[in-house]
């Protein structure tokens, strides 16, 4: 052995910096440890081994030599009596050493089993129920609406009522005459202070909520009621009885900026996506269109990206999707009673699920892949769907009439859903968002300042 082996031997027969590695090497110097693949010399009978490989195979291999039966039981009785009836030549006499883990399981980078994920509580029964009197059982229209800053606006008849859901008060914003109203649809700004208000006398008005104060009146836009109203950043889009939609600037004079025509009937169903370049319109013909703000024009009407005619009733809940900025989700009516899924860059159908009900409104779950589905007739229900694979999670039962609105809060873990039972229940069927972990301080101090 060199002197650097011989050394190196001493240090760690001497020390204890590293208890491991002695271990390790304690066990490899064992006399009751040897390797595995080597036999144990003490266990074995080197005579008897000689016999059997040398004269105890020749009656075997050569049985014309068998003289007579006398000689066999003479030779069986004598292995008896010398403990030669064995077939073993080689023997262990422990059993093989355990191997030795060399780095412990908390130290080591390989990835750990992680424990399983509990199956989150959803509650069936609605966590509160507040009365809506007069609440307008149409569908076409959108009646409710949870801004940004935690108040929920809703329409009955033509009163608009706000509820704040942090203090759990209510107060009424405006009411109008009988020659506007009644109110056809609300939609929050994304400021959480303004609010539009579309009317049935074809006009839009929009509301300061915090100095309940009136600040403009759109004119216009439409011929007849406005049952579907969308913002994005300044631009309000209108859609009307008359199968017009509308891009509104509310900053500027002249607010008409754009105009989309490809809907033969109302439009009652209106969605931006997150970006702000596409829009996707729903209209009681049927038929579902994909706008893009790239190639739209305000000298002529806008040609639409994607004319889609796989619903067979009218098309009102639309859903973008918040992890996949291309998916949109679409709801049919009571003849269709269908969600399909679209990729809107190609207009491809992705996939398509038959619910057995109408398919009033869709919300996607802003924590989870999961999609919640309100319905008509006959259970009146919330769905809660897995995505991609649309396995029922749960159905939310209580409402007594079609649920036609459904409005989502700000954290994105309550829903709220108003019906023509003229109820407004609110759920806690999305959970609470987990929370960041902490970075570990060791990674935490190497990351850039």
């Amino acid at each position: 052995m060199d002197a650097g082996s011989m050394s190196s031997s001493s240090n760690l027969k001497s020390g204890s910096r590293c208890p491991l590695q002695e271990q390790f090497l304690q066990k490899r110097n064992s006399r009751e440890n040897l390797d595995r693949f080597i036999p144990n010399r003490s266990a074995m009978d080197f005579d008897y081994a000689h016999y059997m490989l040398t004269e105890g195979r020749k009656g075997k291999e050569n049985p014309a030599m068998v003289s007579s039966p006398s000689k066999d039981a003479y030779r069986k009785q004598l292995a008896e009596a010398m403990n030669m009836n064995r077939t073993r030549i080689l023997a262990f006499k422990n059993k093989p050493p355990a191997p030795v883990e060399l780095f412990p399981r908390e130290f080591s980078s390989l990835p750990q089993d992680k424990p399983a994920k509990l199956r989150r509580h959803i509650p069936q029964t609605s966590d509160r129920t507040l009365d809506a009197p007069d609440l307008v059982d149409d569908y076409y229209l959108n009646l409710l609406d949870w801004g940004s800053s935690n108040v929920l606006a809703i329409a009955l008849a033509s009163t608009v009522y706000l509820w704040d859901a942090t203090s759990g008060s209510t107060s009424e914003l405006v009411t109008f005459e009988d020659e506007s109203g009644p109110v056809t649809s609300v939609n929050w700004a994304p400021d959480g202070r303004h609010i539009a208000i579309g009317l049935d006398n074809s006009e839009v008005q929009l509301w300061d909520s915090t100095a309940n104060r009136h600040l403009r009146t759109l004119r216009g836009c439409h011929r007849s009621r406005v049952g579907s109203l969308a913002w994005n950043n300044h631009i309000l889009t209108t859609g009307g009885m008359d199968g017009c939609i509308v891009n509104n600037d509310v900053r500027i004079r002249s607010h008409i900026v754009e105009t989309y025509r490809g809907h033969e009937q109302e439009v009652c169903g209106l969605k931006w996506s997150a970006s702000g370049q596409q829009l996707a319109s729903g209209g009681n013909d049927n038929l579902l269109h994909i706008w893009d703000r790239s190639v739209a024009s305000s000298n002529s009407p806008t040609q639409w990206l994607h004319r889609l005619e796989d619903h067979t009733a009218a098309v009102k809940a639309l859903a973008w999707c918040p992890f996949q900025g291309n998916l949109l989700a679409s709801g049919g009516g009571g003849g269709d009673r269908c969600i399909k899924f679209w990729n809107t860059h190609t207009g491809a159908c992705l996939n398509s699920v038959d619910t057995g009900s109408q398919v009033c409104a869709l919300l996607w779950n802003k924590n989870e892949r999961e999609l919640l589905s309100s319905h008509g007739f006959t259970q009146n229900q919330l769905t809660l769907w897995k995505y991609p694979s649309m396995a029922k999670v749960a159905e939310l039962t209580g409402h007594t009439s079609r649920v036609l609105y459904m409005a989502q809060s700000p954290d994105g873990c309550t829903v709220a859903s108003a019906a023509g039972d003229e109820t407004l229940r609110f759920w806690n069927v999305f959970g609470v968002p987990e929370v960041a972990k902490p970075v570990p301080k060791l990674i935490r101090s190497l990351l850039p300042i």
